[in-house]
């Protein structure tokens, strides 16, 4: 990958689509991770305004500290990047004790951790709408197009994907070229939903490289019988993952009408 020209088209394109739309910049949540620590370096490198958001929910003081350091890092590099942070904790453990019991445990922690991420979703849009800022994505081809491992309308509610054509490990490349903070590039990805340290590796049970391989092979028309051991497995993982996550990455369908009955 050349690095230097695809960071360089990445600004472009960022800076020309936010031009266009008539709006001041982005907002984003910073999480600790490499990929919000890399959308937002991109983002700060318009030159336009940049609102970076943190938003605790029951977070890991180990996440807070990275996304607190990366911020600082930003505003010491960039002159238009901003911060607020908004604890959603209270937000969160409010909304926790209104909804009704359930009596699948398991489930209803699944679904706390999605709404984790929708809280989030909803504070970005809020200084969004009021700051005239578009929310940028931070999420990577892998995530989006191969896994579906993101929340639907919650980190996968988004005005645009600067990163969603990167793999992860090109994410990682483009992280060190831009000087990104060594304690994140060192972090184990984790998308910080449960409130301990599992990672994405524990919750998927593939790493990034071999699901990247997965994604390759699955493109190239290969099928589980075409491989043994532990290829066998993690394509085998990958292909669960994007059958049951399809429904995230086809657009809505929508009862289309026939004429005759109009």
């Amino acid at each position: 990958m050349q690095t230097e020209k695809v960071v360089d088209y990445i600004v472009n394109w960022l800076k020309d689509y936010a031009v266009k739309a008539g709006v001041k910049g982005f907002v984003i949540g910073i999480s600790g991770g490499i990929d919000s620590a890399v959308t937002s370096t991109l983002c700060a490198k318009t030159g336009l305004q940049l609102l970076c958001l943190e938003m605790p929910i029951h977070q890991a003081s180990s996440q807070i500290n990275r996304a607190l350091n990366h911020i600082n890092w930003l505003q010491e590099n960039f002159d238009a990047v901003r911060m607020t942070q908004v604890n959603l904790t209270p937000v969160f453990d409010n909304l926790v004790v209104s909804l009704p019991p359930v009596d699948n445990e398991e489930e209803r922690f699944m679904s706390l951790a999605n709404t984790r991420a929708r809280l989030r979703m909803t504070s970005l849009y809020y200084f969004a709408a009021l700051e005239k800022l578009l929310v940028a994505g931070t999420g990577n081809k892998v995530e989006d197009f191969g896994v579906g491992f993101y929340t639907k309308y919650g980190d996968g509610g988004v005005d645009l994907s600067p990163i969603a054509d990167l793999l992860k490990t090109e994410v990682y490349e483009i992280a060190k070229f831009l000087g990104v903070n060594q304690e994140i590039i060192d972090a184990q990805p984790t998308d910080g939903l449960w409130g301990d340290d599992r990672t994405d590796e524990d919750q998927i049970g593939a790493s990034y490289p071999e699901l990247e391989w997965a994604m390759k092979m699955n493109d190239e028309g290969k099928t589980a019988d075409d491989f043994t051991g532990r290829d066998k497995e993690v394509f085998n993982i990958y292909k669960r993952f994007n059958t049951a996550n399809q429904h995230k990455m086809v657009p809505i369908p929508v009862c289309e009408i026939p004429l005759d009955l109009k």
